[in-house]
């Protein structure tokens, strides 16, 4: 059984038991408590949760699209990847150019309404046809704005300059392992009106020590159910990629959560969660022959000896 597991599961059981209830922006709900940490040996093996079946697929491309500085979700269609689907759709029913029926409040509609549901999934459908097949669209509404991948590789600085962070902080590791300025933040004031969802997982420093290259991530906002299993295996996946590059074996990752929420939706899946027992954690194999963090494809990334309980469906609170 492995303690990285066990300390998620740590962090459901204590929202559950001890969480504040609290309102949110999308009017759903949340059992919530505020700052929480978690640390995952990836020595031990890769941190991608047992006791539901969590997809390994959508996690890298979503990683990779980040890594390529991109913030159109239509390289995430082409890899079949609809994770951030929902918040450019919102965008695109939002706007004057939408015509079709009614979709105000669509997402707790369609949960609850099964012809609703019907509507929604066929007008998503038309979205996504027409982000994969009209250019002039996909550049409009599939546009999230600058999120995580503009910030990590080209944040806009005052003087119209452009910053890399990712590349600043692989040199900076490379060449002065022991700086304690190993930073990369996606947090920038003066964009997040701009972005369809401001970075959840906001700052993240790296650490070198005897060989090992460790990550800590401050997360300000965790959806447990949802959202945190994925920033889990994201930023595992981050740091031995990295760690690659640099030479050093992957070390610790450290995960430090502001607002640790569970839904008041996702309360009976959580239960769930907790009654099974977890597996041993699988492995990650990544191919020698790409010499850069930059030009790694999907196709380079594979998880072995992954054996998981069943998915365990949850509703998006958008």
């Amino acid at each position: 059984m492995s303690n990285g597991e066990l300390a998620y599961l740590d962090l459901c059981r204590k929202v559950l038991e001890e969480g504040n209830k609290k309102g949110d922006r999308t009017g759903t709900g949340t059992y919530s408590l505020f700052g929480h940490q978690m640390r995952f040996d990836l020595q031990e093996g890769f941190p991608l949760l047992t006791t539901k079946r969590v997809p390994f697929r959508l996690i890298a491309s979503e990683l990779l699209w980040f890594l390529k500085g991109d913030t159109n979700i239509r390289y995430l269609l082409e890899h079949n990847n609809n994770i951030w689907n929902e918040w450019a759709f919102k965008r695109w029913i939002e706007s004057e150019k939408y015509s079709g029926p009614d979709m105000r409040d669509f997402g707790r509609r369609s949960q609850h309404d099964p012809d609703f549901q019907k509507v929604y999934q066929n007008e998503m459908e038309k979205f996504k046809d027409k982000i994969l097949t009209d250019e002039s669209f996909a550049e409009e509404f599939g546009e999230l704005g600058s999120v995580y991948g503009r910030q990590w590789r080209d944040w806009k600085t005052s003087k119209g300059d452009s910053i890399d962070q990712l590349k600043q902080v692989i040199e900076a590791i490379k060449t002065n392992p022991d700086s304690r300025r190993h930073i990369v933040t996606a947090w920038n004031p003066e964009d997040v009106p701009t972005m369809a969802l401001p970075p959840c997982h906001t700052l993240f420093q790296f650490y070198v020590a005897e060989g090992k290259l460790s990550c800590q991530l401050y997360q300000r906002s965790g959806d447990i159910f949802l959202g945190v299993p994925f920033n889990i295996a994201s930023y595992a996946l981050l740091t031995h990629l990295i760690a690659r590059e640099c030479g050093l074996e992957a070390g610790e990752f450290i995960h430090t959560i502001g607002d640790c929420h569970i839904y008041s939706n996702h309360v009976e899946q959580i239960h769930t969660q907790l009654s099974r027992q977890p597996y041993e954690l699988p492995l990650l194999k990544i191919k020698d022959d790409k010499g850069s963090i930059f030009d790694i494809e999907m196709e380079d990334l594979e998880i072995v000896e992954y054996q998981s309980h069943p998915a365990i469906k949850a509703p998006v609170a958008v």
